[in-house]
């Protein structure tokens, strides 16, 4: 062979290579530049929020102190301000909305999550996780749906309650929405616990509900206390379907058995109708960039929670 024939075989080799590194570097730009920009746009919204949710202290004049611990809220539609911005009525809504959720949800998904992981057998798992996780995929409106035309009814006649509309209904609908969530995060955490914990359990003589109890739930402690927290971020940030049951009647939550109303709700039915740049426009920015910093918090946790999980693993 010549040696012109080797030439054009290396320049032709070389631009083969070349063409190659241009078409990796332009998708490693592609790749980086989209997950700078995913990273980025949380703290883009986190800014816009705060400059909006700020300005009931810093145009308005109202205090933090007035807003979290207040209950007299009436602000006013108006560029003048002059109003009152106590949103203590709301948090507290969304608080216990949230806390009763989560203490209906909890012991079912954590009972659903260990028969999933150490009684039923693969078959029956192949069958039962699959209906659990598509309650995750159901808008929020059917549940929201449900509730109103099947669950308020149903207290309504058996609690004999006014209204039927009322902190429990909202209660039991978020329940119905975190369950999966939790379940499925407590049932991954127990399906990492090593087989061979089991087994050294089971060889000292301890019965199934006795290796569940000391050392499953105990090693999967890390992974069920996430989905609590998924379970409760999810819950704080659902306005739909409580609006449809909670009665969003604007006082504190007093009793089960009364309508109340919470900051996702409130932020839902009166943004629309609040004059831009009025005082009441500007207070509900603020409840909206509290859901943000509460969720923040939630996030947090999580990662804190996460790494120290990391940091025993490798101990």
């Amino acid at each position: 062979m010549r040696k012109e024939d080797f030439s054009m075989k290396e320049k032709a080799m070389l631009q083969h290579a070349a063409a190659i590194h241009h078409r990796e570097l332009l998708a490693t730009t592609g790749v980086k530049l989209c997950g700078f920009t995913a990273a980025l746009l949380p703290f883009c919204i986190g800014l816009f929020l705060f400059m909006r949710g700020s300005e009931t202290f810093l145009v308005f004049g109202h205090s933090l102190q007035e807003f979290l611990f207040s209950g007299q809220w009436a602000p006013s539609d108006t560029a003048s301000g002059g109003g009152q911005v106590g949103a203590a009525m709301f948090i507290s809504g969304s608080l216990v909305i949230c806390l009763l959720a989560l203490l209906f949800a909890l012991p079912v998904s954590l009972a659903a999550a260990i028969y999933m992981t150490e009684i039923a057998s693969p078959s029956s798992r192949r069958h039962v996780q699959p209906f659990i996780e598509l309650f995750t995929g159901i808008p929020s409106v059917i549940y929201g749906w449900i509730g109103l035309t099947v669950l308020i009814p149903f207290l309504r006649k058996f609690f004999t309650m006014p209204f039927g509309f009322s902190v429990l209904s909202a209660s039991l609908v978020l329940a119905t929405m975190i369950f999966p969530v939790i379940t499925m995060m407590a049932s991954d955490a127990m399906m990492a616990v090593p087989k061979s914990l089991r087994d050294a359990a089971y060889g000292l003589g301890a019965t199934r509900w006795e290796t569940i109890r000391t050392v499953v739930l105990p090693s999967a402690r890390t992974g069920i206390f996430t989905g609590i927290v998924l379970g409760l971020a999810r819950a704080l940030g659902e306005a739909l379907a409580v609006a449809m049951v909670v009665g969003q009647m604007k006082v504190f939550p007093t009793s089960l058995f009364l309508p109340a109303t919470a900051m996702t709700t409130v932020i839902a039915s009166d943004m629309g109708s609040a004059m831009e740049g009025g005082e009441y426009n500007a207070a509900l920015w603020t409840l909206a960039l509290l859901l943000f910093v509460i969720s923040f918090i939630l996030i947090f946790i999580i990662h804190h929670v996460g790494k120290k999980r990391l940091k025993g693993a490798d101990q």
